[in-house]
């Protein structure tokens, strides 16, 4: 955050109500002035301002100063270039046309981009009951210890679900039904109004789908895999093993994709073909095991072609643990030891290409 709120100078009703829509929709916080005299000291402490047509028509009162948005109703006319020329405006805005350029506005104030990019992550399951929406769970608790935090998403609106993973599906906050969004998001706005999951290090945000409504939309998704990664947010994506739009969406953009795979035939055969759809879409893949070693398996597994990231033992206590409506967060143990080593991996990789 900036610690200063954008000035709003707007006497048309009907444009301040969609400023402040779009504001909301990012939140941002604004303050407001009738006109370019009652602004006084707001106008130079602003990180933005805001005009209409008619407050851009008066005569300039105030100093000359960069970061001044006109927006106007359709698209501008001559005197309307005339007015923002002379008041100094950086930019014209025509809503409803460009109303994500004045969102994207508002999102930079409220959160300027992090130094080093957040991450995104998918995790999908080689078979049904592979574990991967506790592997995903486990490995956003893990992110959400580091100072960018994270957001854990729920992309499959035909699982169980994560608020019934972790225990959330009584904590009051949105779900995707919820949640429209697009273009520029802010991430920090919308992780507040989400139920949220304690744990030693934090409070985790997660979005999951609810028992009736629509899941995840791919612009609302987009949306908020861009803000993630513009505020240095770890976004850990569950995902279904059928990919519709929304997912293929995750699979695209992600740094890396993993594929939960049990240490069984059966369900190396089942992986092999839900990493034949996968690898249509990225190169980004990377293996996890799962389960008691066996030597065909093993074998199997090695042979499905993408990297093996990480292997994990049975966890002790872990399912009966779920099987009581408890998500057990252990900073040792099989998962934790594998969410830890995969998210330094992506974080490496993620450094190198940047360079």
């Amino acid at each position: 955050m900036t610690g200063q709120r954008p000035l709003v100078i707007a006497a048309d009703e009907t444009v301040l109500d969609e400023v402040l829509r779009v504001a909301a929709v990012a939140g941002c916080e604004l303050d407001r002035a009738p006109d370019l005299v009652a602004a006084g000291g707001h106008w130079a402490r602003a990180p933005l301002v805001v005009l209409d047509e008619e407050a851009a028509r008066l005569p300039p009162a105030l100093p000359r100063r960069g970061g001044i948005l006109l927006v106007c109703k359709g698209s501008p006319g001559p005197e309307t270039w005339e007015h923002a020329f002379r008041v100094g405006v950086e930019r014209v805005i025509s809503l409803p046309e460009e109303e994500t350029a004045l969102a994207g506005a508002f999102a930079d104030v409220v959160e300027t981009p992090a130094e080093q990019p957040g991450l995104v992550l998918g995790v999908v399951g080689g078979r049904g009951g592979a574990g991967a929406s506790v592997f995903a769970a486990t490995l956003a608790l893990t992110a959400d210890c580091d100072p960018g935090g994270a957001l854990l998403v729920d992309c499959d609106p035909l699982s169980g679900g994560l608020d019934v993973l972790l225990s959330l599906e009584k904590t009051p906050g949105a779900r995707w039904p919820d949640v429209r969004l697009s273009g520029r998001a802010s991430v920090s706005s919308l992780a507040a109004s989400l139920p949220q999951r304690r744990h030693r290090g934090g409070s985790l945000p997660v979005l999951t789908c609810a028992s009736e409504g629509e899941g995840p939309a791919a612009e609302s998704l987009s949306a908020i895999l861009s803000a993630g990664r513009r505020s240095g947010r770890t976004v850990v994506c569950d995902l279904p093993r059928t990919l519709g739009e929304a997912a293929e969406e995750v699979v695209l953009r992600a740094d890396l994709v993993l594929l939960v795979v049990p240490l069984e035939i059966r369900a190396c055969l089942a992986a092999k073909k839900v990493l034949s759809r996968l690898s249509k879409l990225t190169a980004r893949i990377g293996v996890v095991t799962c389960g008691h070693s066996k030597d065909p398996a093993v074998r199997t597994a090695a042979l499905l072609g993408p990297p093996l990231m990480a292997t994990m033992p049975p966890e002790r206590g872990l399912w009966a643990a779920l099987e009581r409506g408890e998500f057990p967060v252990k900073r040792k143990g099989p998962l934790a030891k594998a969410a830890t080593d995969i998210l330094a991996i992506a974080r490496r990789e993620a450094q190198a290409v940047a360079r």
